[in-house]
């Protein structure tokens, strides 16, 4: 699906179905240097569940255009436009590392349209290592080889997994050079500066799920166990053995909190 928002073609991905009349929305939003093919594994089953999917690429990620956003609160306003263009009120929000930070800052901004809230591999803050920062914007492929090894768990980097035949390390290379050439260094300085984490969090109230990888290196489980306590309530699953792309690392152990989580 194509959407035009602040001018520019955005590509969503709705998991092969069509949005259908009084079906519950839910929309996924990927983390840094990713695209909506982060959650290739979720959007599909859940499509096929009969939720509405709406799965975008954030501007100058994988099929959209536009320049890339430079803060979380900016992404957030633009998650909004876009269901205010999609025309849908309320929706289920699931964010995965930045895009969990997107999720929390607008959660916390509109309560009244976010029914329940998914954050996965996520902290109240996710500051990056300054080499990474910098190799982001002088050395991209260094950074991206960087990234899809410290975001695996070690069961990836042996290759193995749920899908015989699949190198999740060199999925994830080929996603992330997919991507305009900027997009990295803007997502990893949008999240350095990002400071409203724990405020947000305090004021989420809506029912929530935090799942967390427990081998992420780039974002520590301690944290995330942190971000947790702050939201009233929240429901926390960790994944043993995983690494901080546990979405399409260890689908099934994400996928079965997250559908006994939504609404039947």
């Amino acid at each position: 699906m194509k959407q035009s928002i602040d001018g520019n073609q955005i590509h969503i991905a709705t998991g092969g179905r069509a949005h259908q009349p009084d079906r519950p929305f839910i929309f996924f939003l990927h983390g840094s240097g990713q695209s909506h093919l982060t959650w290739v594994l979720q959007t599909r089953l859940l499509a096929y569940d009969g939720y509405n999917i709406v799965a975008p690429d954030f501007p100058a990620h994988g099929l959209s255009e536009g320049d890339a956003l430079t803060s979380i609160e900016d992404m957030a306003a633009w998650v909004l436009r876009l269901a205010d263009r999609l025309g849908v009120d309320n929706f289920i929000l699931a964010g995965h590392s930045q895009g969990a930070l997107v999720a929390l800052e607008l959660a916390a901004r509109h309560p009244e349209r976010i029914d329940r809230l998914v954050l996965i591999g996520c902290a109240a803050a996710i500051p990056v290592n300054d080499y990474l920062v910098s190799a982001s914007q002088n050395k991209l492929d260094a950074a991206i080889k960087m990234m899809t090894g410290w975001g695996h768990g070690l069961r990836a980097h042996k290759h193995e997994n749920s899908q015989p035949g699949f190198s999740h390390l060199g999925f994830g290379r080929q996603l992330m050079a997919a991507n305009h050439t900027d997009a990295l260094h803007v997502d990893l300085t949008a999240c350095n500066n990002y400071s409203s984490g724990a405020d947000a969090a305090a004021n989420i109230t809506m029912p929530t799920l935090v799942i967390l990888a427990g081998a992420d290196k780039m974002t520590p489980v301690k944290f995330g166990k942190k971000l947790a306590d702050m939201i009233p309530d929240a429901e926390l699953v960790i994944v043993d053995k995983a690494g901080h792309m546990l979405p399409a690392e260890h689908p099934d152990d994400v996928n079965t909190p997250l559908r006994a989580f939504l609404p039947h």
